[in-house]
């Protein structure tokens, strides 16, 4: 292995590209200067091959390398890093550095950590770095916002910070996920949707293609296109139905990933739940019934060691909770075995421990509880629902109202369970029929301000958010251009909830979770023989066309377009106030002796972009720092390679 490669294989444990400032070979010593020694990982380090040994002082870190390596003076590391490192780099540095991350995950749109003590995190920097929508403080989660691409800004953090113990929670303590990080409790709420989200959100991407899959299928046959008899319909709805049936074993995979399981005890769990002889018990011939007459009527066909085993009305295909709450007792059992059964017994004690144990207690209590415990939900929804004449409209106007809010908060995970319960109770959902209107109010909404904006720059921020909502992703176009000019997004809400009026009305239901936008309109589409066929997808498609109509007369009306006036050589600002008094100008004179450069000219991507905003670069000509103003020294990194300085008149400079 030559030189070059030895030098590739330390990019991610020195923390990426955008990491190094430089690096120099003497002899057989190997020095690379890096910006931010708290991502360099000594460990990886020292396991590369040719790495004899590695070393940190201060940002300097010294590896000593193989004697098979050929001396290079003073050679620059040719390094090949994602185009997402820089972006990571300052994500990490402005959440508090790696050691302020207990957690990571992301979802459609954005990066959620679990961070020890969120006030060390730089908000409004990480707000105004180009890549990031914007910044959230929700559900005890520090939530970073990123848009469509979030998966590769995830991939490029994890390897840029060595964050993979984070994704998996292995080095965790195992009260972490109930803590804010600053050892105070989380509610009971935040717990909650901490939970929804990490089990839920590994299987939407599968499961909105099985119901676009199953709403296809229902438009082929309803057009009498394809047979439900022929094995070309068979073959494509064993994945359409196949998935959501058998979805306890995959959310005991992510559910015991949760709670720090192993993974494979969980699908068991799961498995053990829809096991066909199991399911088929369900329809045997009652030996008794408990809450007769009620909504909540279950009945045991069957007992184990003498003890009825109580069936939910609706089986466990397709079931959320009872595998949830199996495998967050399981996963207490499971710890407790670690600690007492010997290291040499374990990889086949600890499964048949947890196994024998929980299987019983799922099927005896955990099952039960949870079939009382959705069946009260459904009953107060219902209550609503059914009121008379205005029920159906009020709820739907509620959902279709609230669901961008509680988007911005991220605790629209909450509503997500009701929908599964309903869709394996009753084979339809009536309680998130009416967010659909959501995303394409959105859409409406950015349609207008294309329509209406002179603002080059506001214009080149709506066209990808105008596209996501489209496709149902609504978060770049919320954070970036709705929210921030408050009118437009109040219009939408109130649009969703029109929208929502219609829907609930007509009692429009869905019969299957789908794709998002355009992709989640063959949910409404009734896939059973005899049924109602494309009703709801009409009713469903006036309404969200009436919500559209709403939002963007609505936004073409109220809405001004304000363009920013240019300050001199500067270009506007499309997030600005508009309400805001400009600043007065401050005298800054240079902190150094030396040549000026444009800051273009910065060796370092994230100075050269601008990214942190304008400055210049200086060659220095001696060693002295002088202040370029009277004022007060804000912070001062601890490497001392950074100090940032204010003004008495408030101005604020860095000067790395």
């Amino acid at each position: 292995m030559d030189h070059s490669q030895i030098l590739e294989q330390l990019l991610p444990a020195l923390g990426g590209k955008e990491n190094v400032s430089h690096s120099e070979l003497t002899d057989r010593t190997l020095l690379v200067f890096v910006k931010d020694r708290s991502l360099t990982d000594l460990v990886a380090l020292r396991e590369v091959e040719g790495v004899a040994a590695a070393e940190i002082n201060r940002n300097r870190v010294r590896l000593t390398m193989g004697e098979t390596l050929q001396e290079e003076q003073n050679e620059e590391v040719p390094f090949m890093a994602s185009k997402y490192d820089g972006l990571a780099r300052i994500i990490i540095q402005n959440v508090g550095g790696k050691g302020n991350i207990i957690a990571l995950k992301h979802c459609v749109t954005r990066l959620r950590f679990t961070l020890k003590d969120e006030s060390l995190a730089n908000t409004d920097i990480l707000k105004n770095t180009d890549g990031v929508v914007t910044v959230l403080q929700a559900g005890g989660q520090y939530q970073v916002v990123i848009g469509s691409y979030v998966d590769y800004v995830y991939d490029a953090v994890i390897d840029v910070g060595h964050l993979q113990s984070a994704t998996a929670g292995a080095d965790q303590d195992d009260t972490a996920a109930d803590d804010d990080g600053d050892g105070k409790k989380r509610n009971l709420l935040n717990m909650f949707i901490d939970v929804v989200s990490a089990v839920i959100q590994p299987t939407l991407g599968v499961l909105g293609a099985s119901g676009i899959v199953k709403g296809l299928l229902a438009c082929l046959t309803y057009f009498h296109l394809l047979e439900s008899s022929s094995g070309t319909y068979q073959v494509l709805y064993a994945f359409a139905d196949g998935f959501f049936y058998f979805l306890p074993i995959f959310l005991g995979y992510t559910a015991a990933k949760k709670f720090k399981m192993n993974e494979f005890i969980g699908m068991a769990l799961g498995a053990s739940l829809v096991y066909p002889n199991m399911v088929a018990l369900k329809g045997a011939e009652a030996l008794g019934t408990a809450f007769a007459g009620t909504a909540f009527e279950m009945s045991y066909t069957t007992t184990f060691l003498g003890f009825p085993v109580f069936f939910p009305a609706a089986g466990y295909t397709s079931s959320v909770i009872p595998i949830i709450l199996a495998c967050l007792l399981g996963s207490k059992l499971y710890k407790w075995g670690r600690k007492v059964i010997p290291d040499v017994l374990q990889m086949f004690l600890l499964p048949l421990l947890v196994i024998l144990v929980m299987m019983p207690l799922t099927y005896l209590i955990i099952g039960p509880v949870s079939g009382l415990l959705c069946g009260v939900l459904q009953w107060v929804f219902n209550l609503v629902y059914n009121l008379p004449v205005i029920g159906g409209a009020l709820a739907a106007a509620f959902v279709g109202f609230i669901w961008q809010i509680c988007i911005i908060f991220g605790v629209h995970w909450g509503l997500t369970p009701l929908m599964y319960i309903n869709l394996a109770t009753m084979g339809f959902d009536y309680v998130l029929t009416a967010n659909i209107a959501c995303s394409w109010t959105q859409f409406a909404a950015l349609g207008a301000v294309l329509v209406k904006s002179k603002d080059e720059k506001m214009k080149k921020i709506t066209v990808p958010a105008f596209i996501s909502a489209f496709f149902g992703v609504t978060e770049p176009a919320i954070y970036g251009i709705t929210l921030p000019k408050k009118k437009p997004f109040y219009i939408t809400c109130v649009a969703s909830a029109i929208g929502g009026i219609i829907m609930g009305s007509m009692g429009v239901v869905k019969y299957m979770t789908g794709g998002m936008g355009l992709f989640a309109l063959p949910c409404f589409i009734d896939p059973n023989e005899g049924g109602v066929g494309m009703r709801n997808l009409i009713i469903a498609c006036i309404a969200i066309l009436v919500a559209m109509v709403i939002s963007f007369v609505g936004t073409m009306i109220v809405w001004q377009d304000t363009v920013p006036k240019k300050k001199k050589d500067q270009e506007p600002d499309a997030f600005a106030d508009e309400d805001a008094v400009p600043a007065g100008p401050a005298v800054v004179y240079s902190p150094v002796a030396g040549s000026a450069k444009p800051i273009t000219e910065c060796k370092d991507e994230v100075f050269a972009s601008e990214t942190l905003g304008k400055g210049v670069v200086i060659d220095p000509s001696e060693g002295k720092l002088y202040a370029p103003f009277n004022g007060t020294v804000s912070n001062l990194a601890e490497t001392l390679h950074a100090v940032g300085l204010q003004s008495e008149d408030g101005t604020e400079i860095l000067i790395h």
